[in-house]
């Protein structure tokens, strides 16, 4: 229950509102034509236009993510329901996360679904966030950069996670 909650959590923040070799842009743009692919990118341009709005909160929770949003540079996401692009997408995330700066913040597993997601942080600000969901049919990958002040994100997720 608490995966599924948190999911939808982080999708919808996500709708709403750089590694090494490859960064989140870079799988974005070779994910994001392929069939059965469906791919969200927020440019640092939509950022500043939703910077203005004051408050934005999920209507299925008291989650304000104002805050966040605020501090957004840019946003991927991938949802791949074809199996052989999402077991080659998978694996690019994993390279992707296994050759920066990437620290684990949470794994979850349950009845087959792998879920993960992994910050890159400077100082109290969390540059880099990526969330990888993965099951035999499907995988979904979130990433997205700013300078996200880490006490806002924690509070967002410990507000998810009631």
């Amino acid at each position: 229950m608490f995966m599924k909650k948190f999911i939808f959590f982080a999708v919808a923040v996500f709708m709403t509102i750089g590694a090494f070799a490859q960064n989140g842009k870079d799988l974005y743009k070779k994910f994001s034509d392929e069939k059965g692919v469906k791919a969200v990118y927020i440019s640092p341009a939509m950022f500043r236009i939703i910077k203005n709005v004051p408050s934005i909160k999920i209507e299925a929770q008291d989650i304000n993510i104002g805050t966040i949003i605020q501090s957004l540079d840019g946003m991927y996401l991938l949802n791949c329901e074809n199996s052989k692009v999402s077991d080659k997408l998978v694996k690019d995330v994993n390279k992707f996360i296994n050759s920066g700066a990437y620290e684990l913040l949470m794994e979850s597993k349950e009845d087959g679904n792998l879920s993960r997601m992994y910050t890159v942080s400077k100082d109290e600000l969390v540059t880099s966030f990526v969330l990888l969901n993965q099951n035999d049919r499907e995988s979904n990958f979130v990433c997205f950069d700013g300078q996200i002040p880490q006490k806002a994100l924690e509070e967002l997720i410990e507000k998810a996670a009631k």
